[in-house]
């Protein structure tokens, strides 16, 4: 009996083990793709990018393109804009904003009140205006886009200011979340500041496009990094921007920020050197 016993439990056993194996055969893991949604990031040159989320919104982040020597495309190739965000009044920051957004029917969501009273007395009609008296602190939401407007160190003069809107205003930068989670920090041409750690707190961005002109202080891009990953285990990809395509000599280069980055003790992390046009899939 003490046989036979044994045996049942074996055969007991053997039965659970092949439940659970069938029952795991089943479970279907959700891709990871599918997860990101197919979301992507381009640049066309100077500050001017392009994302695409998972849904298909297509967003601008100051879109400099006349007037620009490394400019990839023209107005008249964009065709779909849902949102512009402009960081300050400077040209090349808001750049073509006015004539995307009158061909697109594209909303702005602009730094700040002055930029958009000015951008109102050039034709652009209010209601595409996100927020009429946009500042630092302010949320824009799109179709289960977040777009968080955030203080700038930075001006913002207006290249041909009128006696009703002589200056922009507050100048900004942007946390922007898609549909699926991915937030990506666009510094504007903020200098570092303490908010920065803030924000990444805050909002944990996976990817952070930094401040890059030719005079910017390499040591001060370096902080801005650092800051920016202040208790943020999700930032993994750094984009530089407000460059030109090739960098003249004297000026502010990736290797001169990877320098600086490990004279401050900051932990080792890749610079993507981006190309033009080249379509850069957001994963986390």
């Amino acid at each position: 009996m003490r046989f036979f016993g044994q045996a049942w439990q074996r055969v007991v056993a053997l039965a659970g083990l092949a439940a659970m194996l069938l029952v795991a055969s089943m479970v279907v893991p959700v891709p990871a793709q599918a997860q990101e949604g197919g979301a992507t990031l381009e640049w066309f040159g100077w500050s001017h990018f392009r994302i695409t989320s998972m849904n298909g919104k297509v967003i601008l982040i100051n879109p400099f393109i006349e007037g620009n020597p490394d400019a990839a495309i023209g107005v008249d190739d964009l065709t779909k804009v849902d949102l512009i965000l402009v960081a300050d009044a400077h040209n090349d920051e808001l750049g073509s904003t006015i004539a995307i957004a009158q061909k697109t029917n594209a909303m702005t969501f602009a730094a700040g009140g002055g930029l958009n009273g000015w951008m109102l007395e050039q034709g652009l009609p209010a209601t595409q205006i996100a927020q009429r008296f946009a500042q630092p602190g302010n949320l824009y939401k799109m179709d289960g886009i977040s777009v968080r407007m955030l203080n700038a160190v930075h001006g913002s003069e207006i290249g041909k200011p009128t006696a009703q809107n002589p200056y922009g205003g507050t100048a900004a930068s942007f946390m922007v979340t898609l549909e699926n989670g991915y937030t990506i920090y666009f510094q504007g041409s903020s200098a570092a500041t303490a908010d920065m750690a803030l924000w990444a707190e805050m909002y944990k961005p996976d990817a952070m496009i930094f401040h890059m002109s030719g005079q910017h202080d390499p040591l001060d891009v370096a902080m801005s990094i650092r800051l920016m990953m202040t208790n943020n285990p999700n930032l993994k990809t750094l984009m530089p921007h407000h460059h030109r395509i090739q960098v003249p000599a004297g000026q502010t280069t990736t290797a001169d920020v990877q320098a600086a980055m490990a004279q401050l003790g900051v932990a080792p992390m890749a610079i993507t050197e981006q190309t033009r046009s080249q379509v850069y899939p957001l994963t986390k």
